[in-house]
């Protein structure tokens, strides 16, 4: 049995690009960026003393810390407002320059207004999206 070596990964300098060809690059408006599985197991038990257990497929979201920034037109905070409903490709890439990236259609909603005093206002959303193709690194 072979010892399969580990390349941890430590987000560091992501890309982050909502819109598709056309999108933006987001990547200095976040701090966290997660596509999380969601899925359960089923179980019937039959009469005779029998179980079989199965998982049902995964529905995939896509969640994005980022910092609010009402100031600047195209800022990720207007993106998320006025493009409310819509159904865009997103692309992230957990290393700039290397390795894979992650393509997904993500659902878009809005993010909290406002924040607390003396900090910078944060906030998190949550993207329905499908489930993310892996590219491999080019």
């Amino acid at each position: 049995m072979a010892v399969i070596e580990v390349q941890p990964l430590v987000l560091k300098d992501v890309i982050l690009i909502i819109g598709g060809e056309t999108g933006d690059d987001y990547r200095k408006h976040v701090d966290a960026v997660t596509f999380t599985p969601s899925s359960s197991t089923i179980t019937w038990t039959g009469l005779g003393l029998n179980t079989h257990t199965d998982a049902a497929i995964a529905t995939w979201t896509a969640v994005l810390n980022y910092v609010q920034d009402w100031e600047t037109t195209d800022s990720l905070s207007r993106y998320l407002f006025e493009h409310e409903g819509e159904t865009v490709e997103m692309e992230f890439a957990p290393r700039s320059g290397s390795g894979p990236s992650f393509t997904a259609n993500v659902a878009i909603t809005p993010g909290a207004i406002g924040g607390t005093v003396n900090t910078y206002a944060t906030t998190s959303v949550t993207l329905g999206s499908d489930k993310p193709v892996l590219v491999p690194a080019a």
